[in-house]
């Protein structure tokens, strides 16, 4: 594999680290802010939000620009974002870094794959992808955890300038490595991704991913919190725990890709049905250490096993009813992933502040999965119906 696939694995690894290291970090967030626990959650809402509405939107504007230009000006905006987050002296400014940081993730990922497909020969092209994408995996299970011990007895600061300097590597190793006349790609306007917002098919598939994704984000946003106050564990066991649960996520995304290939539906509607059990199951096995680590196992274990079957769906729906999106609607699902996440954060977070407590959010999480359930049936009865129309009449 070319180097410069490496320089983007790294800030692959960079970004997906900043994303999710903050669910360790948010007590020490809230206690050195002099926030509530709610509030702290939305740091995890307005980074996914600005993925969300912003990669969309700088993806239309970027299109037609030089492809090694865009990378390194997205990591420069990933660079200051996690710069003055580190910096921020208050709630609020932490919370505008988080959406700077934010903007440089969707097209990041977006583009990312189809440079990473340009490096390599064709036959070696989703081998490379593959390898880009790594560095998201490996962020969960090592960049979380080492994140959050960091932030755990240095500082919460102390784990954005570790981003920051991956961040600074990354973008060092793209203007070193990567080659300046990678092909450009076609620019997607605003107008195009409307029209695949207009099919009724597609908005069921994007509402399945931010319920089905979104759901488990209800209580894991807060599993420091959970671990710590419920469960009873130290502080600095949760990065240890993190660990576990980041292993447990790299093997369900492997899994979950090979039991979709077949049959979507049925793949995510056991797994939807699976997902939810485990989350209402957390909720009373939260209490005991033993019992709470086993039931995260599982939680892990399915909280991306739905990826690869939800985005090879919204591919396959794409095809049959705007054959001409089908890129945009992929990009779109990754928005209703983000989606999701915010979603599930801010919904935890009014949990939490509830008379329902903090002891609550797995089985909140489990009734938006169920929601996800049910338009994955809904939509699988959809396309039964369609086949049935296209069968000619006996």
């Amino acid at each position: 594999m070319p180097l410069a696939l490496f320089a983007l694995t790294i800030a692959a690894y960079a970004i997906g680290t900043t994303e999710f290291v903050i669910v360790g970090l948010l007590p020490t967030v809230a206690t050195d802010l002099d926030i509530t626990l709610p509030l702290a959650g939305l740091i995890v809402s307005v980074y996914a939000l600005g993925v969300t509405f912003g990669a969309p939107i700088l993806t239309a504007l970027t299109g037609g620009m030089n492809r090694k230009s865009l990378m390194l000006g997205l990591m420069g905006i990933f660079l200051i974002g996690n710069v003055v987050a580190a910096i921020s002296p208050t709630y609020e400014m932490l919370l505008v870094a988080r959406v700077i940081a934010a903007f440089a993730h969707g097209v990041f990922f977006s583009i990312g794959a189809t440079i990473a497909a340009d490096l390599v020969p064709e036959d070696r092209r989703a081998s490379a992808i593959a390898m880009m994408f790594m560095g998201l995996t490996v962020a969960i299970v090592t960049g979380v955890p080492l994140g959050t011990f960091i932030g755990q007895m240095f500082g919460w600061r102390a784990t954005f300038w570790g981003v920051a300097l991956l961040g600074l590597i990354s973008f060092v190793g793209i203007a070193a490595l990567l080659p300046s006349n990678l092909k450009r790609g076609e620019a997607t306007s605003i107008m195009e991704q409307l029209r695949v917002l207009g099919s009724s098919r597609l908005l069921i598939v994007y509402g399945m991913t931010a319920l089905g994704y979104g759901g488990t984000f209800v209580a894991f946003t807060y599993l420091s919190a959970i671990l710590q106050e419920i469960t009873g564990f130290a502080e600095t066991s949760v990065s240890l725990i993190l660990i576990f649960y980041g292993v447990a996520i790299a093997i369900g995304n492997v899994v979950g890709g090979k039991v979709a290939n077949k049959n979507p539906v049925t793949a995510l509607s056991i797994l939807f049905i699976l997902q939810a059990a485990v989350l209402v199951l957390f909720t009373f096995t939260a209490i005991s250490p033993i019992a709470a680590v086993v039931t995260l196992g599982a939680l892990g274990f399915l909280q991306f096993a739905n990826v690869p079957g939800l985005q090879l769906y919204v591919v396959q729906l794409a095809k049959r009813h705007r054959p001409g999106g089908v890129d945009v609607a992929s990009a779109l699902n990754i928005a209703a992933f983000n989606l999701g996440i915010a979603l599930g954060a801010w919904i935890g977070g009014q949990v939490v502040s509830s008379s329902l407590g903090l002891g609550a959010t797995p089985w909140i999480g489990a009734v938006l999965v169920i929601g996800a359930l049910g338009l994955t049936r809904l939509s699988g009865a959809l396309e039964r119906r369609d086949v049935t129309a296209l069968q000619p009449a006996e």
